[in-house]
């Protein structure tokens, strides 16, 4: 009789704890929504100008995919090949640091494919780039770390790449300059705006196994009451 209480008991903690995680993928659900429902939005929206730097330590992936604007002149430094996979294909996107009134933005000019690479130099004089705001990576990219020594790249690291490259101060954000109709490599605009919301089906999930739970703790209270009358 302990046996089965205490088996019940259980069954019921954990249909208290599955319907806890369903709940909390139904806040994450609302969460993501609204997201993605921001992120449309500045999509939309037309450009305005890059975070000043007053503002840098105050950027957060909730300012990411905003569309801006930023004048500056090139700065003298080659550029950072950091390894990308787009729908054309796999290659490296183009990183070249733009100097402005309000400090060093590293701009990440587009793609190049891997053969295309040692085409690649670095741009000079003065420049006007729009494109979308994307917080810096500094977690690192493809399941690898960034090797600043041997000059290898797997994610766009605005601190890492400015120590390796010299350049002081950066903002902590990129930009990812927008398509320039008929230039050549790199080629712009090719950021993919997609964020997974698969939320509701777990869900469902847990809601479906804590109903499962606590179908199984009224079997054993059941059971238990029918032992009793026999």
């Amino acid at each position: 009789m302990r046996a089965r209480l205490a088996l019940a008991g259980i069954a019921l903690l954990l249909a208290a704890v599955l319907t806890g995680l369903g709940v909390w993928q139904v806040e994450r659900r609302a969460w993501k929504l609204a997201l993605i429902e921001r992120v449309e939005a500045r999509l939309a929206a037309p450009a305005v100008s890059a975070p000043p730097r007053a503002r840098w330590a105050a950027i957060t992936a909730d300012d990411a995919y905003a569309r801006v604007t930023a004048t500056g002149t090139w700065r003298a430094a080659p550029p950072v090949f950091t390894q990308a996979v787009t729908d054309i294909g796999a290659g490296y996107w183009v990183l070249s640091p733009l100097a402005t009134a309000q400090g060093t933005i590293l701009v990440n000019r587009g793609f190049v494919p891997t053969d295309d690479r040692r085409t690649i130099a670095a741009p000079v004089g003065p420049a006007r780039v729009t494109g979308l705001l994307r917080v810096t990576e500094p977690d690192g990219g493809f399941l690898r770390d960034n090797d600043p020594g041997d000059d290898r790249w797997y994610s766009r690291d605005t601190a890492a790449i400015a120590r390796a490259r010299r350049l002081g101060p950066v903002a902590p954000y990129f930009i990812d300059a927008e398509a320039v109709p008929g230039a050549a490599w790199p080629r712009g605009g090719l950021t993919v705006v997609r964020f997974r919301n698969n939320h509701l089906v777990y869900a469902l999930t847990w809601f479906a196994l804590s109903a499962m739970m606590a179908y199984f703790a009224w079997r054993i209270a059941r059971a238990r009451g029918d032992g009793e009358a026999g």
